[in-house]
């Protein structure tokens, strides 16, 4: 038997046969505005709800940004801080400011991937983390993509090693046929894809799992929506596109 993690997001463990395998490392591709950010929250704060500690490292906001959006869907994350079950890794300010130097968690030295890594650890260990949001890994080799398999490895070992299920949101182009950095779909467990297309003139938002290590999924691209209490996926409604296809010929 597979031990899963379950999303709890509806319509996404239907899809992936009962949630993602335990240790997974799964990266969370896409273009702008299509739902990774709130998509990597909502499995945080799913986990949160049953009893799996989580951490989100900003790479990219504000922590206390981050903290925001995730109270705008009603995800307050305060109280599981205060009690040592959440935490966000400030990988983004450097320390500096004020409202910085109250964060527990703080990367010094945002270029560093040995730094992040430590940080990470130490967290991990302290709240006895089981789920881990990376947002977003491009950061960390969007100035040397040479590196972006192996940044990646060395998370995995980290992330996987210490039994942590996790996304890593990766940024692609609207156009973009990958999943974000060459080599980096190879190191990953799991690749989900989000995307959004305009279809007779209006915006759709869509979903397909690529590949996921451990377990059978659905090879089709489903109909999602972003509501005001998060992602909603539509195992029954499947998106016809003719995107790749096009790009291919």
């Amino acid at each position: 038997m597979v031990e899963r993690v379950k999303t709890g997001i509806p319509g996404l463990d239907d899809i992936l046969n009962g949630g993602i395998p335990k240790r997974n490392i799964v990266l969370l591709s896409g273009g702008p505005g299509t739902g990774k950010t709130i998509l990597a929250s909502q499995f945080l704060w799913n986990g949160l709800q049953l009893g799996e500690p989580g951490i989100y490292v900003a790479l990219e906001e504000h922590p206390v940004q981050v903290r925001i959006n995730m109270k705008n869907f009603g995800w307050d994350v305060r109280q599981y801080e205060q009690e040592g079950k959440f935490a966000v890794i400030d990988a983004f300010t450097g320390g500096v400011g004020e409202a910085a130097k109250r964060e527990k968690y703080v990367v010094k030295d945002t270029d560093s991937v040995e730094e992040l890594i430590d940080v990470l650890r130490t967290a991990i260990r302290e709240i006895n983390a089981q789920r881990v949001v990376v947002d977003s890994v491009s950061t960390l080799y969007l100035l040397k993509p040479s590196i972006a398999r192996n940044v990646v490895l060395q998370l995995k070992k980290v992330l996987s090693g210490m039994g942590t299920t996790s996304l890593l949101v990766s940024q692609v182009s609207v156009t973009e046929r990958g999943f974000g950095g060459p080599g980096v779909e190879h190191a990953a467990d799991g690749i989900v894809r989000l995307d959004l297309d305009e279809i007779d003139g209006e915006l759709v938002r869509s979903i397909i799992v690529w590949k996921m290590r451990g377990t059978s999924h659905s090879m089709k691209r489903h109909l999602m929506e972003i509501t005001d209490k998060g992602i909603v996926v539509y195992p029954d409604k499947v998106l016809k596109t003719r995107r790749y296809i096009a790009m291919q010929e």
